[in-house]
């Protein structure tokens, strides 16, 4: 750095540090960075746009890049960053690092900060950001300033290497790095070689050996949300099948396909008679738990059943705390050491003899007409290189209740870790950015609540289809007690946003389709499908098709 004028000497350190952090970064495997404008992270933001080969997606609300990292690391297994100037722009990346934790979502967050002078003196655009995201942050570092010598340079490496293999090992989860940015932020010469070398890296290995269970006559395996393209989704059927154990699969775990898959398990168990004489002796739980309230209720109700988790990342599903064996094994290693053809078991016939009387039943209520439900099990005709990413509330419990069991499904991908609404479309446009076909399946106050996400389809061409189901408010609060405070109900809970669709896709230049009969719901990437529904009846269909199911059970 022979020649450098002092006051750029600082600055010049700060670009050739950041640099070697970035370039680790991508050699780690990081997918690609969101940015959003500021002034003090300038630096942070140029060497993430000039790294040679690293995605990088603009935003200018932080609060959408950060969701929109979130569907990215979803869609591509891998971690993805996300870079903001000072102040309360690190703020709004809150929302996304706590749905990083509760989803198990490896999230790289770098954050511009003002150097310690200017804390608590008045300056502006200056926060506490130390710490900024609590317990909801796998890790913290403030990373100070440095010169460039070649222990920094090596040192700074190795903090690349550790945020990153931090936030995809154990327990995936949001790390959050402080980068304090002192003035001149930017730099007009070319920055000097240094001859750093990239840090040799150890691979983290795969999970323990296959764990030997004797499950029994009377096991059952539930998989909840497992969002890794691991090989789980269709080892697991066919484990399922050569043991002859239902499988109730969330459609979240991909699994709900094969011989041994049990669909519509939410209608079964609300029938006490059925869910009585179907006690396991065994069960074997895989990923998340699932949203069904029915399902949790007869988990935890199963009294002197053997419950199994496999839980390498420590996650604990387990509300009820019932499970008596928690295995730090991958459950893909174990379900594809499971050998054999389908097993014969008229415990597992006794559960498919009754999923077929529930789908004929919910088939021959539906019919052919628009509802809520029926939207959520037309999606799953949708092919198997599509991703669905459905929305929390009432989307995903619908799909949960109607997706049928199919060989070839769409992947299903949702914000089940905080289980808000929030990010839905944000996150769906991250996983179309990192390389899918993406159809978004969300109600209208998800769409009002998240409508910034748009601009990314213009700004990154990026082209997804929005499936909005319009039912004018939080349809979930119609199903629970407090829809019966009259006085306050419709404004404060239900909160209908008066958004008109045509205009919002207008607006944001989507092609808007008014959705009448089921066979419009397809793939049509730019284009906002609306499907108008009512809330009363809706609850009024969930509750007959709950006692047609109940009514085919008791024959």
């Amino acid at each position: 750095m022979v020649g450098t004028p002092a006051i750029l000497t600082e600055t010049v350190d700060t670009y050739l540090l950041l640099r070697a952090f970035v370039d680790e970064l991508a050699r780690c495997g990081l997918a690609g960075a969101c940015t959003s404008p500021g002034s003090r992270s300038t630096p942070l933001v140029l060497t993430l746009a000039r790294q040679p080969g690293l995605p990088t997606w603009s935003h200018v609300d932080e609060r959408v890049a950060g969701f929109f990292a979130l569907g990215v690391a979803k869609q591509s297994g891998r971690p993805a960053a996300v870079a903001c100037t000072s102040g309360t722009a690190a703020a709004h990346y809150l929302p996304a690092v706590i749905e990083a934790r509760e989803a198990r979502i490896p999230l790289v967050v770098l954050t511009a900060d003002r150097p310690p002078e200017l804390r608590e003196v008045g300056a502006g655009q200056t926060i506490d950001q130390l710490e900024l995201y609590g317990g909801a942050a796998k890790w913290f570092f403030e990373v100070g300033t440095h010169r460039a010598t070649p222990e920094r340079l090596r040192w700074i490496r190795q903090l690349a290497f550790r945020a990153y293999e931090t936030a995809v090992s154990g327990r995936p989860g949001a790390v959050h790095l402080n980068f304090p940015l002192r003035e001149p932020l930017v730099l007009d010469a070319p920055l000097p070689a240094t001859g750093d070398e990239p840090l040799p890296r150890a691979r983290r290995s795969a999970s323990a050996a296959a764990v030997e269970l004797d499950v029994g006559e009377r096991a059952v395996i539930v998989a909840g949300r497992h969002e890794r393209d691991d090989g789980l989704a269709a080892a697991l059927p066919a484990a399922a099948a050569a043991l002859g154990a239902p499988l109730l699969a969330d459609p979240l775990s991909g699994a709900r396909r094969g011989p041994a898959a049990v669909a519509h398990y939410d209608d079964l168990l609300r029938d006490a008679g059925f869910a009585a004489v179907h006690r396991p002796d065994t069960v074997i739980r895989i990923g998340d738990l699932p949203t069904c309230k029915p399902l949790r209720q007869w988990l935890a109700a199963l009294d002197g059943a053997r419950q199994i988790a496999f839980d390498p990342e420590g996650a604990w599903q387990d509300p009820a705390a019932v499970v008596g064996e928690v295995l730090d094994a991958d459950p893909a290693v174990w379900a594809r050491s499971i050998a054999g053809p389908p097993q014969a078991s008229a415990w597992l016939d006794a559960w498919r003899r009754a999923d077929d009387a529930a789908a004929e039943a919910i088939a021959a209520e539906l019919g052919d007409a628009i509802s809520e439900p029926a939207v959520a099990r037309a999606l799953a005709a949708l092919p198997s290189e599509v991703t669905v990413f459905t929305a929390s509330s009432m989307p995903v419990r619908d799909v949960e209740s109607f997706w049928p069991v199919r060989d070839a499904p769409p992947r299903v991908l949702a914000h089940r870790g905080a289980n808000g609404i929030d990010g839905t479309l944000a996150a769906a446009f991250g996983a179309a950015a990192a390389g899918g076909r993406v159809v978004v399946h969300l109600g209208d106050v998800a769409l009002a609540h998240d409508l910034g996400a748009l601009l990314s389809a213009s700004r990154l061409n990026l082209a997804l289809t929005v499936v909005l189901v319009d039912n004018a408010g939080g349809g979930i609060f119609d199903f629970l007690p407090v829809a019966s405070q009259s006085d306050a109900f419709e404004e404060h809970v239900a909160t209908p946003t008066g958004l008109e669709a045509e205009r919002v896709a207008a607006l944001f230049g989507l092609h808007y389709e008014r959705v009448r009969e089921l066979g419009a719901l397809r793939e049509a990437p730019g284009t906002l499908l609306h499907v108008r529904t009512d809330r009363a009846a809706n609850v009024a269909l969930h509750r007959r098709l709950h006692e047609a199911v109940a009514v085919r059970l008791g024959r």
